[in-house]
């Protein structure tokens, strides 16, 4: 390899590993490298409730590649602009050559650092770079599965142990500026026509082990989907968690994960299906319309000049870009704040807009972001 310039370091532990599948978390360690650590619970803000057709004609609501493409980077404040589909060799070369980290998709059978590595297939994301060391891999990817777990980490595979990847995705992402999270209230799309129609084709599906096991995936998919937008929730409405209900809620749905792998285990040892599977995803389903369907009361919208004029000023002190302020990075992501910084921010915002701030209110945990700051000043 000709580049022997160091890898940038990705840190992943503001990452909420546990809420994202293996095609959105490793655009969301790019999203808090960019913005801050949470940024990318804006991919919860948006609960959609859509199917695409497997296969084996089963519905599925687990998206296929280019859809995720298309929705997740734009979310995220990221852009893609380039995507290119190669060889395992082409594909080494092109990183080695161009430098930097890139976002890559491959299959998991290929992958030594995770549990399908010679198990399962299926798209799996991670982020790839060429070091003066050899090749660095950075998969922030959580999950139990039958073959042990996958855990969130960095690894520095030998070419050789890469060398079962027949072809890859090779994807380059830019940050182009995310939206504040006061600008996404969350919101909930679920067609009553299309949860039956989902639902139907798994009652109807004569192969009941094919059936089962399939939605052994997609509930563990749509659990981790609600609790993430429940995570997103909390932060627009300024809580320190979930609600009571949303908890409750919650608790349903691992429920329905439980039964579900239960069953997909007791068919495939030839044992009758137990009742209710279908029945309790419904419900679940159901629950979704009634206890998140009504955004949560956020922030009360800031003004655009207020906000400029808080982003010039904190900017100016911590040495950084408004747009990073302005896309709602926490002041303490940044590697210049401190509390001495924090007091120089206060200050000159009571000089600058000309009024002193309410002492109640400069406590740490109502200054986290340029909107808390905001706030405060209206």
């Amino acid at each position: 390899m000709a580049d022997t310039v160091e890898p940038e370091h990705f840190d992943i532990g503001s990452v909420h590993t546990g809420l994202l599948d293996c095609i959105q978390v490793n655009l969301a360690v790019l999203a808090d490298h960019h913005y801050g650590p949470g940024a990318h619970l804006r991919l919860g803000a948006s609960l959609d409730f859509r199917c695409w057709e497997r296969a084996d004609g089963l519905p599925t609501v687990d998206p296929p590649l280019t859809e995720h493409l298309n929705t997740l980077p734009a979310a995220l404040g990221l852009q893609v602009v380039r995507r290119e589909c190669l060889p395992r060799a082409e594909l080494l070369a092109a990183i080695a050559e161009r430098g930097g980290t890139w976002y890559v998709v491959a299959d998991s059978f290929h992958l030594p650092w995770l549990p399908y590595h010679r198990q399962a297939h299926m798209d799996h994301s991670f982020l790839l770079a060429a070091g003066p060391d050899g090749w660095r891999v950075t998969d922030a990817y959580r999950s139990e599965t039958q073959w042990g777990p996958a855990v969130p980490g960095h690894w520095t595979p030998a070419e050789e142990d890469l060398a079962g990847i027949e072809s890859a995705e090779l994807i380059e992402l830019v940050a182009v500026g995310a939206k504040p999270v006061s600008e996404l209230p969350p919101t909930l799309t679920s067609d009553e026509a299309t949860v039956a129609a989902y639902l139907a084709a798994y009652d109807a599906c004569a192969d009941r082990e094919r059936a089962v096991e399939q939605l052994t995936v997609e509930t563990w998919l749509l659990a981790r989907a609600r609790k993430l937008h429940a995570k997103y929730r909390a932060l627009f409405a300024d809580r320190a968690d979930r609600t009571e209900a949303e908890e409750g809620h919650l608790r349903a749905w691992d429920k329905v994960v439980e039964q579900t792998y239960l069953a997909h285990r007791r068919v495939s040892r030839g044992h009758a299906e137990p009742p209710g599977v279908v029945d309790r995803l419904r419900q679940a389903l159901a629950g979704d319309r009634t206890l998140l369907g009504v955004a949560p009361a956020g922030h009360p919208a800031t003004d655009d000049a207020l906000r400029h004029r808080v982003a010039a000023v904190a900017g100016a002190v911590l040495g950084v870009g408004e747009a990073e302020l302005l896309g709602g990075a926490p002041l303490d992501s940044f590697a210049s704040f401190s509390s001495f910084r924090l007091i120089e921010i206060i200050e000159r915002l009571e000089s600058e807009l000309e009024r002193e701030f309410d002492a109640d209110e400069l406590i740490p945990e109502n200054l986290r972001r340029l909107d808390d700051l905001c706030r405060i000043a209206r």
